[in-house]
Parts: structure tokens; C-alpha cells; sequence
């Protein structure tokens, strides 16, 4: 059975997430508040900052940049793009 949520992100009921994909408060939110599409689309963003920004994981102002990105995502605030990234023609 399919659990849905009120996504943060579309402002609408959508399919959830099956289980938190962070650990402790953050993403018990995560899991309660946001649809498995946004999580999937902020994944694709997320790494695609990583590899075009050539950062470094195991740096903490890395992390705490990457989860300041993530609220502004899932809060439809303006995020960093990465730049030269051309989507796909649809």
C-alpha cells in the first residue's frame, strides 16, 4: 500500500517516502513532509551540485551547505544551480 503525505514542496498529497532518508529529526520531517518526487528531484540536484561544484563530502561546511540547499528546495526558495549544467531536451 502506498503512503502519501502533503509534500512540502508541491503543496499537495503525493506518494511518500517508505521510510526516513535521514537519520533522526530531520529526516523523520523529511519523511513526514515531503513526496517521494521532490526527494527524487532533490537527489538529482543534489549530486548534481556535488559533481559540478567538485565538492568535498567529507568537509562539514560541505554538508551544512548541502542541507541549507535542501531546505531552500523543499521551502520553493531559489537554490544554487550548477553552473554549465544544460538540462535534456524534453
Amino acid at each position: 500500500m502506498t503512503r502519501t503525505v502533503f509534500c512540502r514542496k508541491y503543496q499537495q498529497e503525493m506518494e511518500g517516502l517508505q521510510m526516513p532518508p535521514l537519520p533522526g529529526a530531520k529526516g523523520q520531517d523529511i519523511h513526514d513532509n515531503v513526496s517521494k518526487k521532490a526527494w527524487e528531484e532533490w537527489q538529482a540536484l543534489q549530486t548534481r551540485l556535488i559533481n559540478e561544484k567538485r565538492l568535498n563530502m567529507l568537509d562539514s561546511e560541505t554538508r551544512d551547505y548541502l542541507m541549507a540547499q535542501m531546505n531552500r528546495f523543499f521551502n520553493n526558495e531559489e537554490t544554487d544551480s550548477a553552473e554549465g549544467y544544460v538540462p535534456p531536451a524534453q
